[in-house]
């Protein structure tokens, strides 16, 4: 009966306010995702995307983002931390050391979360099919189209996913806190970067951080049930074994 109190302690101190929390963040992403859906398909954030886009760039000379050299030069060094080849070399690096480790279930978390996250960028870009920005010369090269951004999304997925396998290692709130602060401040960056490069529209970038972020904690919240269960199912045995 002991390791069933104990079982249900840890339900009620962990799983039951968390779990809603999460829930809630879970669902509040997808509302606004699909509102922002909407205004994009609806063409009512046109004109917020071609100011902000202006806004970013020298008014006598379109080509010339403001700000000094080598403030454009780190926003191509940003952007390339959302790229494929960047993304792909963390997940499967990280992915191998859990693996190596012998701690298969994160290492499978991380490239499901990763994994998936690339299947729905992409499905996403080809439905929507949404032009590139035409306004201003482009300070990267780029092939496919526009919304959403898949260099915000998938920063999104990888970064966060990475920030919670790192902050559930760490002993102390201010160090987990720390951890998904940087997780966070890296996806901003890699997505302000890729309008100010010209090559997505803000909401682009928007759709990009919502989506990325959004499948980030349904993996989350996936894991959590998993682990929930072979809770349950531990309480149970031992219940058991104890009669």
């Amino acid at each position: 009966m002991q390791r069933l109190h104990d079982l249900w302690t840890y339900i009620r101190a962990h799983i039951e306010i968390a779990s809603l929390v999460i829930l809630g963040l879970a669902i509040s992403l997808f509302w606004l995702l699909a509102e922002l859906v909407e205004e994009v398909v609806e063409g009512s954030t046109t004109a917020l995307d071609r100011d902000i886009l202006l806004l970013l760039r020298n008014a006598g000379d379109l080509s010339d983002p403001i700000g000094p050299w080598w403030l454009e030069e780190m926003g191509r060094d940003l952007t390339a931390l959302g790229g494929v080849a960047v993304l792909t070399l963390l997940t499967v690096v990280v992915g191998v050391y859990f693996a190596l480790r012998m701690r298969f279930a994160q290492a499978l978390y991380l490239w499901v979360a990763v994994g998936g996250g690339i299947l729905l960028s992409s499905f996403a870009k080809n439905f929507f099919d949404r032009a590139r920005p035409d306004l201003v010369p482009h300070g990267s090269l780029v092939h496919t189209s526009s919304f959403p951004s898949g260099h915000s999304m998938m920063a999104a997925v990888c970064y966060l996913t990475l920030g919670v396998l790192l902050a559930r290692a760490q002993p102390s709130a201010r160090m987990r806190f720390y951890v998904m602060t940087v997780a966070i401040l890296m996806t901003l960056l890699v997505g302000i970067s890729r309008v100010y490069l010209g090559v997505h529209w803000p909401t682009d970038v928007a759709a990009g951080w919502l989506g990325g972020a959004f499948w980030a904690v349904l993996c989350y919240m996936g894991t959590r049930l998993i682990s929930w269960r072979s809770a349950v199912r531990r309480g149970r045995m031992g219940e058991g074994g104890e009669r």
